[in-house]
């Protein structure tokens, strides 16, 4: 839904946007209601106080939540299957093995970011963690601590790829409407992604990880032993999935091998390149636009279709190993059950941020922002912030502040340098301050097993600490270009 004429000033709805996240973060910190209705009740409440037509609050509400589950439901559903999958089977353990054999005990949280870079250039945020949580929660047991010490550098890794890097939307987005480079932004946006994410990320999140202690939790992956799957109770089962308690009612699986491992998780990252690629080339005027072939290549590389295609090779190549179609069965289904909330307050999250957006409170927001006398670097960051923090969204607050700032950047003559570092700048302004408005944060807290008081306290600060880090790195591209 888009955005009303505001019905009151910009401070009147600033001041509406700041009491709504206060009674939501007393609501549930304090009174301890249930985040799902917690976030609807605000919603509701925060679109009639900022002025939403009575008649239009429905709409208001049910187009952000419909289109966050759009996006997050299914991609969460599928990721979930597939690790439950590498779980159960043992290939979560032999990757994680692997990558230890490779980095070493000690590195082990360092093994997981640099794996999460690599897999993050494709994928979203949303996607790559869900499809590594198996690998995280695997490492983090073995090695015991803090699962934030193994969870962190991997979400930080998703995070700033997302953020900073093409193909990704919002960096492109950026640099389409600024007039930047995309090649540039690329070759620029990777090493500012690696840096920003060792410094504001990986080394944040050791420190955050020594300080805060978080289990690791069991409603999404079972405890496995080897190669054999453990039911709730903590017995193993058979092929058939009945209990036994003897050696020789035990069913021990070989674990599949690491490379057949790495094929399953490249697979969806491989197809969602594919979309990527032939939607660059048709844009280039490479591929024509109406190009069936092309069209098919971008439909198995949409990124739920990329996960469908995934569930199905992982059932056939991990699932199936000894196992009936019905014990696989079972298995994708059990996975299912615990993310029902998860999903739930995801989607009235994204309900939040959409009313905050069809208030006008963004656009309030900008337009008082952009006619400030100081220089770009510093505005796009400071607007890209601002929206970042009122209406939760990375992709509408690095979209939204390159439309603003367009004609700016027109008649200033930047150098090609100076248009990239303006990206990288709205970049990190839309990555900082994550919050209760942001679907991302509600992801985060609740795979991970923290409230929201601990996930203000960890996940917040460490995203703000990427962001500032990337804005750091902006400030001195635009000082050299």
């Amino acid at each position: 839904m888009d955005a009303i004429d505001p019905a009151y000033g910009t401070t009147t709805l600033l001041l509406i946007a700041a009491a709504a996240v206060a009674v939501l973060l007393f609501l549930i910190i304090k009174v301890k209601l249930h985040a799902f209705v917690a976030l609807v009740l605000v919603s509701l409440l925060t679109a009639l106080a900022a002025g939403i037509p009575v008649a239009d609050v429905p709409s208001a509400l049910s187009s952000g939540f419909s289109s966050t589950l759009g996006s997050v439901a299914l991609l969460v559903g599928f990721g979930v299957m597939i690790g439950r999958l590498l779980e159960t089977t043992g290939g979560a353990q032999v990757l994680a093995d692997t990558l230890i054999g490779r980095f070493g005990e000690k590195r082990a949280p360092l093994a997981l970011g640099v794996a999460a870079l690599l897999f993050g250039f494709p994928i979203f945020f949303d996607a790559g963690l869900v499809v590594f949580l198996p690998i995280i929660m695997t490492v983090a047991r073995r090695f015991g601590g803090s699962l934030l010490l193994y969870a962190f550098p991997a979400a930080g890794a998703f995070a700033a790829m997302h953020a900073l890097v093409p193909p990704h939307p919002g960096p492109v987005a950026a640099a389409e409407l600024l007039g930047a480079n995309i090649g540039l932004t690329l070759i620029v946006g990777v090493p500012v992604a690696v840096v920003s994410w060792y410094v504001g990320a990986f080394l944040v999140s050791q420190v955050i990880g020594r300080r805060v202690h978080i289990d690791i939790p069991t409603s999404l992956f079972g405890e496995i032993n080897g190669g054999r799957d453990i039911d709730a109770t903590g017995t193993e089962a058979d092929a058939d999935g009945a209990g036994a308690t003897g050696a020789s009612r035990t069913a021990t699986r070989a674990t599949p091998s690491f490379l057949t491992v790495l094929g399953v998780l490249l697979l969806p990252f491989v197809l969602i390149s594919c979309n990527t690629v032939v939607a660059t080339l048709q844009t280039a005027g490479v591929i024509p636009e109406e190009a069936t072939w092309a069209e098919y290549l971008k439909l198995i590389g949409t990124t739920s279709i990329a996960l469908l295609i995934t569930v199905i090779v992982a059932t056939l190549v991990l699932g199936l190993r000894g196992r009936s179609m019905a014990t696989v069965t079972d298995i994708l289904d059990n996975a299912l059950g615990p993310i029902c909330a998860i999903i739930l307050i995801t989607g009235a999250g994204g309900m939040f941020g959409g009313v905050l957006r069809t208030s006008g409170i963004g656009d309030a927001l900008s337009g008082s922002l952009s006619d400030l006398g100081i220089s770009l670097i510093l505005q796009a960051f400071l607007i890209s912030t601002l929206l970042r923090v009122a209406q939760g969204s990375a992709t509408v607050a690095l979209t939204t502040t390159a439309g603003l700032l367009s004609a700016a950047v027109a008649a200033a003559g930047l150098s090609s340098l100076q248009l990239t570092a303006l990206v990288m700048a709205i970049a990190a302004g839309a990555t900082v301050l994550s919050h209760v408005n942001d679907s991302g944060f509600w992801l985060v807290s609740r795979f991970f097993g923290m409230d929201v008081k601990t996930t203000l306290k960890t996940w917040t600060l460490l995203e703000t600490t990427l962001g500032v880090t990337a804005f750091v790195i902006s400030l001195g591209l635009w000082a050299i270009g």
